[in-house]
């Protein structure tokens, strides 16, 4: 941005400076070739005062010699002509008065007019400066003077000035151009704190306030955007406050209640068994929950643990530890792909969000059913985890919402859980930097992808099928 912002700012200046340039330039020419017309009509009008005594008299030799003295000195050629046009007095040799530029400013003069400059007098034009005045006093017109003037210091005087004009040009531009720069810097300034702060708020961290800088308008979004940094600090933080809060205060009861229920055991009647259990396992249900709610206020707080770890040893051991279950289960579970996957998590993260996927996968798919854990490299980037199951899977409207809390599909409202395992799961790689997509499995069941961000590629990355 910084940069199209200077380009930007550089391209108006040049076109404020052309549009200024131009008119200018155009001002300059038509200035020198006015003066230089005047100087030569003032030259042109005193050898026409005295060519008027002298063709009268006929005595023309002190004339002529001024004439060529005046060739000689300043290289322009003059000339006296007669009243029928005819060349009288030539200030060379071999002047030639019968160009076409030439005979039409005679005529005129010879009709008594003083002609003007007409059009400018560009550089690249080769046509001399041709000025005619008459000879004769009032309408008694007995010949005319005319001067030829080379037009090439006229030329090389507009260069030269046009030349100075672009290099002031160019001067003005390289100096808006170098200070382009740090103003391009002192407007972003604020916009690059802003982003990093925007991000720091998204990855949950939220003690990075941004100096007011720059212009009033940044200055005062910077003070906009602090305050609601603020207003969602202090909100989130109740919130977690409140559900860690809430969550340890009801562990308390309910490990009192549950002793005093066991504690009933002894005297419960034989009618009466199917009751107690079943208080006993709500009992359990009320404190898995409670667990799985201090799990899901503590995910959204862990990316500042982020580290570096090898995400195929942690899906190893995440399998291993559910072999057993999955066997319980009638499930076969399997692990597949690299060796070695280096990723940047934050600490257990990635532990939790396995289990509550496979254990998601050993629960739903069915016995029968079989569950593979495969890690895979997608480019330099990233890295891939998949669980994926053959069972019934879910329907497609259902995928999008299986992340929310307490969320449970409609077929699985009375299965022992808290409703908590994907919301956890999203949450704990959301903020590791990574995401967790549900997809359907081919041809039946579901296909739960953690994407990690990659460190480095591993030296000796081996792709195998464990059994």
């Amino acid at each position: 941005m910084r940069r199209r912002l200077q380009v930007t700012y550089v391209t108006f200046l040049a076109l404020v400076l052309l549009g200024l340039d131009i008119p200018l330039a155009i001002t300059l020419a038509a200035r020198n070739s006015q003066t230089m017309f005047i100087d030569r009509q003032g030259d042109t009008a005193r050898f026409a005062s005295l060519a008027d005594p002298a063709l009268r008299t006929g005595r023309t030799d002190l004339l002529e010699a001024e004439l060529r003295q005046y060739d000689g000195m300043y290289h322009i050629a003059a000339a006296v002509v007669g009243r029928d046009g005819a060349q009288v007095l030539p200030s060379r040799d071999d002047l030639d008065i019968n160009q076409p530029a030439v005979r039409e400013r005679i005529n005129a003069a010879l009709s008594g007019r003083h002609t003007g400059l007409g059009e400018i007098n560009w550089p690249w034009r080769t046509e001399p400066l041709v000025v005619a005045e008459p000879v004769g006093q009032g309408g008694d017109i007995i010949g005319a003077v005319v001067t030829i003037s080379p037009s090439g210091p006229l030329h090389q005087l507009t260069w030269r000035t046009w030349g100075l004009l672009a290099a002031l040009s160019l001067l003005v531009l390289l100096l808006g151009a170098a200070a382009a720069a740090p103003l391009a810097r002192w407007m972003l300034r604020p916009v690059h704190e802003l982003d990093t702060a925007a991000g720091s708020l998204a990855e949950g961290r939220f003690d990075n306030p941004v100096a007011a800088s720059g212009p009033p308008e940044l200055r005062h979004l910077t003070a906009s955007f602090n305050a609601m940094a603020d207003r969602i600090a202090a909100l989130v933080g109740r919130q977690r406050s409140f559900v860690s809060y809430a969550s340890h205060q009801l562990r308390t009861p309910l490990a009192t209640l549950r002793l005093c229920v066991e504690n009933l055991r002894p005297s419960v009647q034989a009618d009466g068994v199917d009751d107690y259990e079943m208080v006993a396992e709500e009992i359990e249900r009320m404190a898995r929950m409670c667990d799985a709610l201090l799990t899901y206020a503590r995910a959204e707080a862990t990316a500042d643990d982020a580290e570096d770890m090898d995400a195929a040893a942690v899906a190893d051991a995440r399998v291993a530890i559910w072999g057993q279950a999955a066997t319980r289960a009638g499930v076969l579970l399997k692990r597949t792909g690299l060796d070695s996957a280096p990723v940047r998590v934050a600490s257990l993260a990635l532990d939790q969000a396995l289990d509550a996927l496979i254990s998601n996968a050993v629960k739903f798919a069915g016995r029968g059913a079989e569950v593979v854990v495969s890690v895979e490299r997608t480019g330099n980037q990233w890295v891939d985890i998949h669980v994926v199951d053959n069972g019934p899977g879910m329907a497609e409207a259902d995928l999008d919402r299986a992340s929310e809390p307490f969320w449970r599909g409609g077929d699985n409202q009375n299965i022992d859980g808290s409703g908590l395992g994907v919301t956890i799961a999203d949450a704990l790689v959301s903020a590791s930097g990574g995401r967790l997509d549900l997809m359907p499995a081919q041809p039946t069941g579901l296909h739960a992808r953690v994407r990690l961000p990659a460190t480095a590629v591993a030296p000796a990355s081996v792709w195998r099928v464990n059994q």
